[in-house]
């Protein structure tokens, strides 16, 4: 089963639980064993398995990066300025792929699915959600 939703972020750069959406899909497709895949078609946004209980971990997810990726210095900025996006979307990933068992992600207790927007603000920023097994 494939199904795709779209978020619209409202910051440069954000980190949005996607968590119950994506466990409301599963719900759907009644799968009890297998494993899901949660992927972004873009190529200034990740996917990523992160805490969920302190909001300060997302914040200094993105510090980190921004030490680390700086921005304006890259070639790819003179044609649209947001080089650093795309590494740091790189660096992340665009996927995570969590198993399923008796139709829930298999989690830990302080983790969840996040969307990680690099490039924002930017309306429609596609999830596509796959899932495998029985």
């Amino acid at each position: 089963m494939q199904e795709e939703f779209c978020i619209s972020t409202k910051k440069k750069q954000e980190m949005i639980d996607i968590t119950s959406h994506v466990n409301s899909i599963i719900k759907k497709s009644k799968i009890k064993e297998g494993l899901c895949n949660v992927f972004t078609a873009h190529a200034t946004a990740a996917i990523v398995i992160n805490e969920n209980y302190d909001p300060n971990i997302c914040l200094d997810l993105i510090d980190a990066l921004n030490k680390l990726v700086p921005s304006g210095v890259w070639r790819h900025d003179r044609i649209d300025g947001n080089a650093d996006a795309h590494i740091k979307a790189a660096i992340l990933g665009p996927q995570e792929t969590i198993p399923i068992k008796n139709g829930e992600l298999q989690l830990g207790r302080w983790q969840s699915l996040q969307f990680s927007e690099l490039d924002g603000p930017r309306n429609d920023r596609k999830i596509i959600v796959t899932i495998l097994g029985d």
